[in-house]
């Protein structure tokens, strides 16, 4: 696929966007739910080897293909790692599936009842690697735990400065201010990320396009602003701790907005299965998911 084709089908595809990109913090627990005890592994390169297997036998999965997943965000060590002996971002693009890659380090301790990124000193030199290896976007996460305008405003601000810096490089930044859903004050918070994010896009120099990964909001339809936003080429979704079949549902409820789903798309996939089970699980997900995000109720 050529770079403009790869933007055509983000932009306009049917389908939706796998995350395979936990990091160092939420290896050991992505693990656990593969069935990969911790203490199965001794150190951290061990570990990075084991969660580097399982996304290799997804990415090469039957199942697995442009036909029905548009993208796949990778963590930095394995956009760096090898898939069947190619780079893994070109592993996926001969699959047609369009590779990003998360670039935030971690999230910062609460403040005015928001989670901002955490510093990326080396951002630039990330962002060109990335680039030269093929990738086609990022993403970056900050959370929002309360109703906060102050807090909601800043987290915003720090996520459109860092997607300038990304569409500078060359790459399409996926911004994610994930609202908590546990949050007592939801759609409080829902409300005033969608005036913020509304706002602070609206105000970004140039003509150039941004994707949002949302939570699912409380009220079905609340980002349709977002999803005809001018600055926005795409809305995605997290699945933010909902098991697959809810996450589903909520979804199906949002016209334009598609699925970028980790945990609900991996959660019945185990390390013992053999691969006529596995490719059967995985694919059983990706139909459910692929329905929720281009069938909406």
């Amino acid at each position: 696929m050529s770079e403009l084709n790869l933007a055509e089908k983000i932009a306009n595809g049917s389908g939706f966007i796998a995350a395979l990109d936990q990091s160092g913090g939420s290896t050991p627990k992505a693990l656990k739910g593969y069935g990969i005890e911790e203490g199965a592994w001794n150190g951290d390169e061990e570990m990075f080897a084991l969660i580097h297997a399982m996304r290799s036998r997804i990415i090469t999965s039957p199942a697995f293909t442009g036909d029905k997943v548009l993208g796949a965000i990778l963590f930095e060590r394995t956009m760096d790692g090898q898939v069947n002996g190619l780079p893994a971002p070109k592993a996926l693009i001969e699959r047609g599936v369009v590779p990003f890659i998360k670039i935030d380090k971690g999230l910062e301790d609460e403040a005015n009842g928001v989670q901002l990124m955490k510093p990326m000193p080396d951002l630039d030199a990330l962002l060109t690697r990335a680039r030269e290896l093929g990738v086609f976007g990022t993403k970056e996460r900050s959370v929002v735990n309360l109703a906060s305008r102050e807090g909601i405003a800043a987290i915003v601000a720090q996520q459109v400065e860092v997607g300038l810096q990304v569409l500078a490089s060359g790459l399409m930044p996926i911004l994610e201010p994930e609202v908590n859903i546990r949050s007592p004050e939801r759609a409080e918070a829902d409300a005033i990320l969608l005036d913020e994010l509304a706002r602070q896009l609206s105000a970004m120099p140039g003509d150039a396009k941004v994707m949002l990964k949302l939570s699912l909001p409380v009220k079905p339809g609340h980002f349709d602003p977002l999803v005809d936003h001018p600055r926005v080429l795409r809305v995605v979704a997290l699945s933010g701790g909902y098991k697959r079949p809810e996450a589903c549902v909520e979804l199906a409820k949002n016209r334009g907005i598609i699925a970028s789903f980790s945990r609900a798309l991996l959660e019945d996939l185990r390390a013992s299965m053999s691969d006529d089970e596995f490719n059967a699980s995985l694919g059983g997900a990706i139909d459910e998911i692929y329905a929720a995000s281009t069938f909406k109720a």
